[in-house]
C-alpha cells in the first residue's frame, strides 16, 4: 500500500474569531507589563513604521497646510488606545491614497476636503464593521489573494525605500530629484551604513532561543551572540541618529523652534467639500483600507501573534472611530496597516507597549513643539527613512512564504503582479478572486454519478 502523504497545503480561507472584546483586559495587561519582552525591544519596534509615517505627514504639512501639532496629538492618543485595545503593535498610519491625491493631483485638495475624504472612508469602514459585513468578507476571502495583496504592498514599500536611498526627494512637490551624492550628512554612505547596521543587529528578523544542546558549544556561543545583537534597539538608534543629523544639517532649527501646541479648532466642511473629498479621496481609499488596513493586517496579526489575533470588527470600527473624531479637528486621516505592523515587529515590537510608547513620544512632541516640529522633519535624512522602510517592506512581503502549492503561489503572484503594475490593490484583488474561482471551477466534477465506481 502506498503510504505517501499528500503535499501540505495552507488553509484556503480565512477564519474569524468572535468575542474579541473579551480579550481587551488581557491585551491591556500584556501591553502594560511588557509580557515576554523588554523595554528596549519595544522602544526599537516603536519607530519601525516611521519610514512611511514621516514622508506623508511632512508632505501634507508642507503642501496642504496640515496642522502638524493637531495630527501628532490625535495620532498619539490613537496609538495609546490601540496599544491597550489590541495588545500588539497595531500601527496608526496615514491613509496613503487620500494623501497621494491631496499632494499630487490638480487642483489640490483643501484641508477640509482631505478631512471629508477621511470621514467618508471611516463611515464606510464603521458600517462594514458594525454590521458584521467585514467579518463576512474576512471569512471567505481566499488566503492566496490576501497574500498577494501583502506581497505587492511589501514590494511597493521596498521599491520606494530603494528610491529614497538612491535619489534625493522633494516631498512637498512629490518629485524625485537627482542621484543622491555618496558623501554628506544625507549621502549614500549614511544610508548604506544604516542598512548595514540594521542587518548586523537584526539579521533576517529571526528569533533565537536557548534550545541548543550543551555539546554544541560553538552553536551556544553563536546563538548567545546573535540573541545579544537582536536585543539592541537598532531602529531606535538609527532614528535618533537621524534626529541629531537634522540639527547638524540646519543649526538654525534651534532658533525657530517655538514651544507649545497650536490651538484646536473645528474645521468648516461644506457639502461640496464632502462631495469632492468622497469622489476624489474616499473612492480610491476605501478598497485599499478594506484590504490592507483591515483584512491584511488581521491576517498578519494572526501570523505574528496567534494568541492575540486582531478582530476584523475591532480593527474596522477602530479606523472608523478614529477618523470620525480627529478629522473634524484637522487631524490627518489615518488607518491601520499591514506594513506598519510588519515594520514594528521587524524591529522588536511584540506587544501593544510598542505603539503605546510611540504615542507618548508623539504626544510630548506635539505638546512641546507644535507645528514648529515640521522644521526638524524637513531636515530628516531621507536615506535613513529609506533604510527603515526597506526592512518594513521586506518583512511584510515575507508573510507570503507560506504558499505551499503551485496553485496558491500562482494566484498570489498574479494578484501581486496586477496590484504592482496597475498601482491598485483593488484591481489585483479582483483579478486574484476571479483567478481563484476559475481554478476551482476547473476541478468541479460535472459528470453524472452512475454508480459505476467501486
Amino acid at each position: 500500500m502506498d503510504e505517501e502523504s499528500p503535499p501540505t497545503t495552507t488553509t484556503p480561507l480565512l477564519h474569524h474569531r468572535p468575542n474579541w472584546w473579551r480579550q481587551i483586559p488581557t491585551n491591556t495587561i500584556t501591553s502594560l507589563t511588557f509580557h515576554k519582552t523588554t523595554l528596549w525591544s519595544e522602544l526599537g519596534g516603536s519607530v519601525g513604521d516611521l519610514g512611511t509615517y514621516i514622508p506623508i505627514v511632512l508632505a501634507l504639512t508642507l503642501v496642504s497646510k496640515l496642522d502638524l501639532s493637531t495630527t501628532l496629538i490625535f495620532t498619539a492618543f490613537y496609538n495609546i488606545i490601540t496599544g491597550l485595545l489590541f495588545g500588539i503593535p497595531m500601527p496608526v498610519q496615514p491613509m496613503k491614497s487620500i494623501a497621494s491625491v491631496a499632494i499630487s493631483e490638480t487642483p489640490l485638495l483643501t484641508l477640509s476636503q482631505i478631512a471629508a475624504a477621511g470621514i467618508g472612508t471611516a463611515s464606510v469602514l464603521l458600517f462594514l464593521g458594525a454590521t458584521g459585513l467585514m467579518s463576512f468578507l474576512y471569512k471567505f476571502i481566499p488566503l492566496p489573494v490576501v497574500r498577494g495583496v501583502q506581497l505587492s504592498q511589501g514590494l511597493s514599500f521596498a521599491f520606494t525605500a530603494i528610491k529614497y536611498v538612491r535619489y534625493e526627494q522633494d516631498f512637498a512637490a512629490n518629485k524625485q530629484g537627482d542621484a543622491r551624492p555618496w558623501f554628506g550628512l544625507d549621502g549614500l554612505v549614511v544610508a548604506v551604513s544604516a542598512i548595514v547596521f540594521l542587518i548586523i543587529t537584526t539579521g533576517s528578523g529571526e528569533t533565537y532561543d536557548d534550545n541548543v544542546s550543551p555539546e554544541e558549544a560553538g552553536k551556544v556561543r553563536v546563538s548567545r551572540r546573535l540573541r545579544m545583537l537582536s536585543s539592541v534597539p537598532s531602529a531606535l538608534i538609527v532614528f535618533i541618529t537621524g534626529i541629531i543629523l537634522c540639527f547638524v544639517i540646519d543649526p538654525s532649527i534651534f532658533e525657530n523652534l517655538q514651544l507649545g501646541p497650536s490651538k484646536f479648532h473645528v474645521l468648516k466642511i461644506t457639502w461640496d467639500d464632502f462631495k469632492t473629498g468622497f469622489i476624489r479621496g474616499s473612492v480610491p481609499q476605501i478598497p485599499l483600507s478594506i484590504l490592507n488596513s483591515v483584512i491584511a493586517v488581521c491576517k498578519l496579526s494572526d501570523d505574528l501573534f496567534p494568541e492575540h489575533e486582531a478582530s476584523v470588527t475591532a480593527v474596522s470600527v477602530s479606523v472608523g472611530m478614529m477618523n470620525l473624531v480627529g478629522c473634524w479637528f484637522g487631524a490627518m486621516p489615518v488607518c491601520h496597516g499591514a506594513g506598519g505592523l510588519a515594520g514594528q515587529y521587524r524591529f522588536g515590537g511584540r506587544t501593544g507597549a510598542s505603539v503605546l510608547l510611540l504615542g507618548v513620544g508623539k504626544l510630548v512632541l506635539g505638546l512641546l513643539f507644535g507645528n514648529s516640529f515640521v522644521r526638524i522633519l524637513n531636515q530628516f535624512p531621507v536615506g535613513i527613512l529609506g533604510a527603515l522602510l526597506l526592512f518594513a517592506g521586506i518583512e511584510l512581503a515575507m508573510a507570503s512564504k507560506d504558499m505551499n502549492t503551485k496553485e496558491e503561489s500562482f494566484v498570489m503572484l498574479v494578484c501581486a503582479a496586477v496590484s504592482l503594475t496597475g498601482s491598485s490593490a483593488a484591481l489585483g484583488f479582483v483579478c486574484g478572486i476571479v483567478l481563484f474561482l476559475l481554478l476551482k471551477l476547473r476541478e468541479v466534477d460535472c459528470a453524472p454519478d452512475n454508480g459505476d465506481d467501486e
